[in-house]
């Protein structure tokens, strides 16, 4: 074991200063605690009484830690309240995100069912195809669906189930060509 050079009230008071005098471990504070300058890197394991070896820690703490070796210093009170700040306002923002995408993706799907139901002389649109419609609108660029919707109301008039259904399989044939699943189409092949 390393011969333990003990330290000078002058090292103490100024690791005690630098931390606020606070245990970084456990966030306690005079007179709630008593206060001791803990080595991060053991005197046990060679560690030294430089400044940026030692840290401020209660009595408790400093006792539990032992000469156990930590990879990082806890998080003060303070710096864990600034990451959920942090992340709640992240998931905030996210969350606005999702939402907008949801209103536009929503949005435009009434665009496209708008052009079933007035082709079709209707006042609605089955919710199962409403939801299909909006799989193709966050899949596809919305010109692209209105295109599809066009093309199916053209060739399959007002047959509803025949014209829904044409509807979907252009829809799909676009999507697995824009993932390379299928060869672009070509009218002189």
């Amino acid at each position: 074991m390393a011969d333990r050079i003990p330290l000078s009230k002058r090292v103490r008071f100024e690791v005690f200063k630098r931390d606020g005098f606070t245990c970084v471990y456990c966030g306690g504070q005079p007179p709630r605690v008593i206060l001791h300058c803990d080595h991060v890197v053991a005197v046990a394991n060679e560690g030294t009484n430089d400044i940026d070896n030692l840290v401020t820690a209660c009595d408790a703490c400093n006792m539990g830690k032992g000469a156990r070796e930590l990879n990082a210093i806890p998080l003060s009170v303070e710096q864990k309240a600034d990451l959920l700040r942090e992340r709640e306002e992240q998931i905030r923002a996210f969350n606005e995100v999702v939402s907008e995408k949801l209103t536009r993706i929503e949005d435009s799907a009434w665009l496209v069912a708008d052009t079933f139901i007035e082709a079709w002389g209707e006042d609605g649109i089955r919710k199962d195809w409403f939801r299909s419609i909006e799989r193709f609108v966050d899949k596809l660029p919305l010109d692209a669906v209105v295109e599809a919707a066009n093309i199916a109301i053209t060739r399959m008039g007002r047959s509803k189930r025949k014209c829904f259904v044409y509807f979907c399989g252009i829809c799909w044939r676009k999507i697995k060509r824009d993932a390379g699943e299928l060869p672009e189409y070509r009218e002189d092949a």
